[in-house]
């Protein structure tokens, strides 16, 4: 590869782009798109970019893994325009959201711990001919039957009905969902909190097939927080380099 410094310091948007496997049209759309400075121009109306462009798009390039894009490019945009603590605000919040991200996890972790094999009532509950009725399961729940219909509104458990009685019948998934939300709400955790987590219950087919699942959200949320340890350390440079 040739030199990418061109004369005066200069760079040419093909110079940009090579260096991080960009085409030059992906770096005038950055530029447009306010996460790069804008550029200079020749007398002819061609760009150049200098080393502060180049350390924009390494800040921006480092903060996508750990924010997401849309995220990325406001804090670029923010920085840009000389709002600073619009962009630290725009970091703080998806370092929250991270942290709600990890005490997610760890409440279904312990919800699935909690729910131990079923024995006595529950058993009772799951192994009823053709399912079990309301009473039966909020009994077994500790719970009143007014709460597994406020559940059932909520998305949580989704009983057929009896077609001769219109009555509710759980099977045994449904009783599943049931004790998961049960512990859940004991952990303190709000019904439409819990009602995305049921959901990915439901999506890997058991609690068997999502204890696999949460080792690769582990993986994922610490992959999240070391990116955005990058992305500071770059956007920390891309400041400085800015005075």
């Amino acid at each position: 590869m040739g030199q990418n410094l061109q004369t005066g310091g200069r760079l040419r948007p093909v110079d940009l782009a090579r260096g991080h496997g960009l085409s030059t049209q992906a770096v005038r759309n950055y530029e447009e798109a306010g996460i790069l400075p804008a550029a200079a121009r020749t007398p002819h109306g061609y760009r150049t970019y200098t080393s502060l462009h180049a350390g924009a798009l390494r800040a921006f390039l480092a903060l996508v893994p750990g924010h997401g894009h849309q995220t990325a490019t406001s804090i670029m945009r923010a920085v840009n325009q000389g709002r600073v603590d619009e962009a630290f605000h725009l970091i703080d919040e998806s370092h929250v959201q991270l942290l709600d991200d990890r005490r997610t996890l760890q409440a279904v972790e312990t919800a699935l711990r909690d729910l131990e094999p079923e024995s006595g009532a529950d058993t009772a509950a799951v192994s009823a001919p053709g399912g079990t009725f309301i009473g039966p399961l909020a009994e077994a729940l500790g719970i009143r039957p007014a709460t597994l219909r406020k559940w059932e509104r909520a998305g949580l458990v989704r009983p057929r009905r009896d077609p001769q009685t219109g009555y509710r019948v759980y099977d045994e998934a449904d009783v599943r969902d049931a004790r998961l939300a049960h512990q859940l709400r004991r952990g303190g955790y709000l019904l439409e909190h819990i009602a995305p987590l049921i959901a990915q219950v439901r999506a890997a087919g058991g609690l068997e097939p999502l204890e696999a699942a949460l080792s690769d959200w582990h993986d994922r949320l610490s992959a999240r927080g070391r990116a955005m340890l990058t992305g500071a350390a770059e956007l920390e440079a891309y400041l400085r380099e800015c005075g």
